[in-house]
Order: structure tokens, then sequence, then C-alpha cells
């Protein structure tokens, strides 16, 4: 029992929404291309196979940046009772969790076309590149877009086996969405990152905390207005993306940088702003 809770801390699967956050945009690439082929059959299989393959991915990265990260965390009050900062569990140990979870991520993984098993591989530098980030950058949010929407397109080409611009317009545009969130979520240690060192997009724009994460969701907001715009002959779209433009605004206006809690909050409010956007996909179908 005990190891049963030191393995769901280190993976933070009491903490769902970041294997939402993961999810969301998969979910989009799958609805995107289900307006394409209208298989609903495969739809749904396959939105269930990268449902739990978000939850492995970001259950064995949990444990790479913990283990990359374990002397930091002792450092910062928010990480210091982390079970590889607080020593209770051994760093052998936790690579053999992390080869366990990426063994199954591999089983779903090749279920698809060779496409995406391709893109899938390709993704894990990313995946296990980004807790270097903060070291060398003050933009590891911005990678972290990079890595945690990848599934965009891998989503994507599972169910049309081809890639398109329009897809990595949708792409970019969630990668602005990622910059905005865990812009909101890194101000939570903008003080324990100054005094040890790392970098964040947090700290480079304290001063305009908010003015930044809005600039981040109005050009997501935008992008995904003309992607959809163009995409559709009816406007059924603006009912769930008004949905989702309001969850971005609701949260630049609610979080404080110097209120840890309203970060947190308002950075949980995003796994309702990617089932809207979810939602919104859905409609190309109509």
């Amino acid at each position: 029992m005990k190891d049963l809770k030191i393995f769901i801390n280190l993976t933070r699967l009491n903490r769902p929404i970041g294997y939402l956050l993961l999810f969301w945009p998969c979910s989009w690439g799958l609805a995107y291309a289900f307006s394409l082929n209208n298989d609903i059959e495969l739809f749904l299989y396959y939105l269930v196979l990268f449902f739990f393959g978000a939850v492995l991915m970001r259950s064995a990265g949990c444990i790479v940046n913990d283990i990359v990260d374990r002397r930091l965390d002792k450092k910062v009050k928010r990480t210091k009772n982390r079970p590889l900062a607080a020593n209770l569990i051994s760093v052998k140990k936790a690579f053999l969790y992390v080869f366990g979870l990426c063994g199954l991520a591999f089983f779903i993984l090749i279920q698809f076309n060779l496409l995406t098993i391709v893109l899938g591989l390709a993704s894990m530098s990313l995946a296990f590149s980004y807790p270097f980030m903060k070291r060398i950058t003050y933009w590891p949010q911005l990678f972290l877009g990079l890595t945690f929407n990848w599934g965009i397109i891998m989503a994507w080409t599972a169910m049309v086996n081809y890639l398109s611009l329009d897809i990595f317009i949708v792409y970019l545009a969630a990668i602005f969405w990622t910059l905005g969130y865990d812009t909101i979520y890194g101000a939570q240690d903008i003080i324990d990152d100054e005094i040890i060192g790392v970098k964040s997009t947090s700290i480079k724009f304290k001063s305009m905390l908010k003015k930044f994460v809005l600039i981040c969701y109005s050009l997501s907001l935008i992008i995904l207005f003309l992607f959809f715009y163009k995409n559709m002959n009816l406007i059924y779209f603006l009912i769930p993306f008004s949905a989702f433009l309001i969850s971005l605004i609701y949260q630049v206006i609610s979080f404080d940088k110097d209120n840890h809690k309203t970060c947190l909050n308002a950075f949980k409010i995003n796994n309702y702003s990617g089932f809207y956007l979810f939602l919104t996909f859905l409609t190309l179908s109509f």
C-alpha cells in the first residue's frame, strides 16, 4: 500500500489535470479528422487509446521530471515532499517505473499506422528533454507547448494517415494556449525559482504577467477563430467556442501572481477550456 501511494504521488495520478491537458489536444486532432472521414467507431476507439496514452506518457514524464529535478525540488516549498526529493524512492526504481510506463505506451502506439508511430517516437525527444529547459532558457513553457500538443498531429495522422497545413495551424494555436496556462501555473514558484536560479516565462514577464498571458490567449483565440471560420459554412462553432473564450478571459481576470491559490485555480480551469474546444471541433462534423 505504501509503494502504491508513492507511485501515485510520483506519477501525479491523483492530479488528473496534467494528463487531461495532454489528452484534450489529442481529442481535437481526432475530432477534426472525424469531420472528414465520419468513421465513428474508429474515432471512439482512438479516443480511448489516446486517453490512456496520455495518462501513461504524462506519468512517465512526471517521473523523469522528478529524477532530473530531485535536488532542486528539495529547495522549493511546493515540491519538497515529492517522493524523489524526500528520498522515499530510489532513482533506480523510479527509472524502472519509467520503462514500464513507456512500454505500455509503446504497445498503444503500435496500434496506429506507421506515420503516427514515427511521430510518436519522434515526440520522445521532446518529452524527455523538457525537464532541462528551465536551466537554459526563460521559455520552458514554450517548449512544453511544443511537447504537450504534439498529440494533435498524431491524432490527426492516426485517422487520416497524412499531414496537412491546417493541423499545424491548430498545433500553433495550442502552443500559445499552453504558453499562457503554464505561465499562470509557473507564477506559483517565482520566488523559489529565482532563488535557485531556474528560468520561466513567469519570471521573465513577472512585471506584466497578466498582459503576457492575455497576449498568448488572444493569439490562440484569433488563430482558432480564423481556422473554424474558414472550415465551416455555418456558425455552430460559435456556441462552444464562446465558452472556450470566456474560460480564458476568466482566467486572466481571476489569477493574481501574488496569490498562489488563484494561480492554481485559474490553471485548473483549462480542463474545461480543453473540453469546450473539443466540442467546438465536433461541430465541424455538422
